[in-house]
Protein backbone atom coordinates (compact mmCIF):
# COMPACT_ATOMS: atom_id res chain seq x y z
CA UNK A 1 0.00 0.00 0.00
CA UNK A 2 1.44 3.41 -0.75
CA UNK A 3 1.83 5.74 2.13
CA UNK A 4 1.18 9.98 1.60
CA UNK A 5 4.57 10.54 0.69
CA UNK A 6 5.02 7.69 -1.63
CA UNK A 7 1.16 9.01 -3.17
CA UNK A 8 2.73 12.75 -3.31
CA UNK A 9 5.91 11.24 -5.43
CA UNK A 10 3.59 9.63 -7.74
CA UNK A 11 1.36 11.96 -8.52
CA UNK A 12 -1.07 10.09 -6.95
CA UNK A 13 -3.50 10.99 -4.29
CA UNK A 14 -3.66 8.59 -1.02
CA UNK A 15 -7.83 7.03 -1.18
CA UNK A 16 -10.17 9.09 1.10
CA UNK A 17 -9.93 8.50 4.28
CA UNK A 18 -12.56 5.94 5.68
CA UNK A 19 -14.00 6.54 9.25
CA UNK A 20 -15.53 3.77 11.59
CA UNK A 21 -18.64 2.48 10.51
CA UNK A 22 -20.49 3.65 13.63
CA UNK A 23 -20.10 5.92 16.87
CA UNK A 24 -21.70 5.74 19.74
CA UNK A 25 -21.46 9.29 21.12
CA UNK A 26 -22.40 8.87 24.47
CA UNK A 27 -20.49 5.80 25.21
CA UNK A 28 -17.61 8.41 23.41
CA UNK A 29 -18.21 10.66 26.20
CA UNK A 30 -15.63 10.71 29.07
CA UNK A 31 -11.82 10.50 29.70
CA UNK A 32 -9.31 9.77 27.04
CA UNK A 33 -5.77 9.82 27.77
CA UNK A 34 -3.37 10.41 24.73
CA UNK A 35 -1.16 7.36 23.85
CA UNK A 36 0.90 8.78 20.88
CA UNK A 37 0.18 11.53 18.68
CA UNK A 38 1.96 13.08 15.09
CA UNK A 39 3.99 16.08 16.70
CA UNK A 40 1.70 19.86 16.16
CA UNK A 41 2.56 22.84 16.93
CA UNK A 42 -0.52 23.31 18.78
CA UNK A 43 0.49 20.80 21.43
CA UNK A 44 4.57 21.59 21.34
CA UNK A 45 4.21 22.94 25.21
CA UNK A 46 3.11 19.20 26.52
CA UNK A 47 4.87 17.41 28.23
CA UNK A 48 3.31 14.58 29.51
CA UNK A 49 0.06 13.48 30.61
CA UNK A 50 -1.84 14.51 27.85
CA UNK A 51 -5.55 13.43 27.72
CA UNK A 52 -8.41 14.62 26.52
CA UNK A 53 -12.36 14.95 28.37
CA UNK A 54 -15.56 14.72 26.46
CA UNK A 55 -19.10 15.82 27.66
CA UNK A 56 -22.38 16.55 26.39
CA UNK A 57 -22.84 19.92 25.08
CA UNK A 58 -26.13 22.18 23.62
CA UNK A 59 -27.87 19.65 21.55
CA UNK A 60 -25.14 17.50 19.44
CA UNK A 61 -22.26 19.68 20.34
CA UNK A 62 -19.45 17.79 22.42
CA UNK A 63 -17.25 19.79 25.03
CA UNK A 64 -13.42 19.30 24.63
CA UNK A 65 -11.31 19.68 27.76
CA UNK A 66 -7.70 19.04 26.93
CA UNK A 67 -5.43 18.86 29.41
CA UNK A 68 -1.75 18.05 29.36
CA UNK A 69 1.74 18.79 31.74
CA UNK A 70 4.20 21.28 30.60
CA UNK A 71 8.28 20.86 30.95
CA UNK A 72 8.25 22.69 34.13
CA UNK A 73 5.25 20.62 35.39
CA UNK A 74 2.61 23.53 35.12
CA UNK A 75 -0.60 22.58 33.46
CA UNK A 76 -1.49 23.47 29.89
CA UNK A 77 -5.50 23.53 29.34
CA UNK A 78 -7.91 24.03 26.25
CA UNK A 79 -11.52 23.72 26.51
CA UNK A 80 -13.26 23.66 22.80
CA UNK A 81 -16.02 22.64 21.11
CA UNK A 82 -17.07 19.56 18.48
CA UNK A 83 -19.55 19.29 16.08
CA UNK A 84 -21.02 16.62 13.58
CA UNK A 85 -19.84 17.29 9.93
CA UNK A 86 -23.29 15.56 8.80
CA UNK A 87 -25.79 14.99 11.70
CA UNK A 88 -26.45 11.32 9.77
CA UNK A 89 -22.16 10.75 10.73
CA UNK A 90 -20.92 10.59 13.85
CA UNK A 91 -17.84 9.34 12.94
CA UNK A 92 -16.59 12.82 11.35
CA UNK A 93 -16.87 15.92 13.61
CA UNK A 94 -14.89 19.24 13.07
CA UNK A 95 -13.64 21.04 16.45
CA UNK A 96 -13.11 24.31 17.05
CA UNK A 97 -10.88 25.89 20.45
CA UNK A 98 -10.93 29.57 19.19
CA UNK A 99 -13.51 32.27 20.75
CA UNK A 100 -17.00 30.92 20.25
CA UNK A 101 -16.92 35.11 18.55
CA UNK A 102 -14.82 33.06 15.75
CA UNK A 103 -17.25 30.21 15.18
CA UNK A 104 -18.31 31.62 11.71
CA UNK A 105 -15.11 31.12 10.39
CA UNK A 106 -14.35 28.38 8.60
CA UNK A 107 -10.85 28.10 9.31
CA UNK A 108 -10.72 27.68 13.29
CA UNK A 109 -12.76 24.60 12.78
CA UNK A 110 -10.59 21.38 12.36
CA UNK A 111 -11.43 18.06 11.07
CA UNK A 112 -12.15 15.26 13.97
CA UNK A 113 -12.51 11.72 12.49
CA UNK A 114 -12.61 8.64 14.20
CA UNK A 115 -10.85 6.27 11.81
CA UNK A 116 -10.62 3.43 14.74
CA UNK A 117 -12.37 2.39 17.58
CA UNK A 118 -11.75 -0.79 19.64
CA UNK A 119 -15.59 -2.82 19.73
CA UNK A 120 -15.47 -1.99 24.04
CA UNK A 121 -14.28 1.98 23.23
CA UNK A 122 -11.19 1.27 25.19
CA UNK A 123 -8.78 2.83 22.44
CA UNK A 124 -9.65 5.40 19.74
CA UNK A 125 -7.62 6.19 16.78
CA UNK A 126 -8.42 9.96 15.51
CA UNK A 127 -7.20 11.83 12.34
CA UNK A 128 -8.20 14.13 9.70
CA UNK A 129 -8.74 13.44 5.60
CA UNK A 130 -4.82 14.92 4.84
CA UNK A 131 -3.21 12.73 7.41
CA UNK A 132 -1.26 15.73 8.96
CA UNK A 133 -2.83 14.89 12.28
CA UNK A 134 -3.16 11.74 14.39
CA UNK A 135 -4.07 11.04 17.61
CA UNK A 136 -4.12 7.32 19.21
CA UNK A 137 -6.10 7.67 22.63
CA UNK A 138 -7.19 5.21 25.26
CA UNK A 139 -9.35 4.74 28.22
CA UNK A 140 -6.45 3.95 30.36
CA UNK A 141 -2.77 5.61 29.98
CA UNK A 142 -1.11 2.09 28.50
CA UNK A 143 -2.20 0.30 25.77
CA UNK A 144 -1.40 -3.55 24.93
CA UNK A 145 0.82 -4.89 22.44
CA UNK A 146 -2.19 -6.77 20.40
CA UNK A 147 -3.93 -3.55 20.73
CA UNK A 148 -1.01 -1.39 19.55
CA UNK A 149 -0.03 -3.99 16.37
CA UNK A 150 -3.91 -3.82 15.39
CA UNK A 151 -3.65 0.16 15.22
CA UNK A 152 -0.37 0.33 13.30
CA UNK A 153 -1.71 -2.09 10.72
CA UNK A 154 -4.76 -0.30 10.55
CA UNK A 155 -2.83 3.32 10.36
CA UNK A 156 -0.54 1.75 7.46
CA UNK A 157 -3.89 0.80 5.87
CA UNK A 158 -5.23 4.47 5.83
CA UNK A 159 -2.46 5.91 4.34
CA UNK A 160 -0.57 7.34 7.94
CA UNK A 161 3.15 6.25 8.46
CA UNK A 162 3.29 4.75 12.22
CA UNK A 163 6.98 5.49 12.20
CA UNK A 164 6.07 9.77 12.09
CA UNK A 165 4.00 8.90 16.03
CA UNK A 166 5.37 10.10 19.27
CA UNK A 167 4.40 8.26 22.19
CA UNK A 168 3.10 10.31 24.65
CA UNK A 169 4.92 10.17 28.30
CA UNK A 170 1.76 9.10 31.17
CA UNK A 171 3.45 9.25 34.68
CA UNK A 172 0.16 7.33 36.02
Amino acid sequence: MLGPAAAIASGTEPAPLATVKALDAKRYLGTWHQIAFIPNFFQRKCARDTSAEYSAGAGDEIIVKNRCINADGGVEAVTGVARRVDAADPTRLKVRFAPAWLAWLPVVWGDYWVIGLADDYRYAVVGEPSREYLWILARSTRLSAQDRAAIDNLLRAAGYDPARLVESPQSR
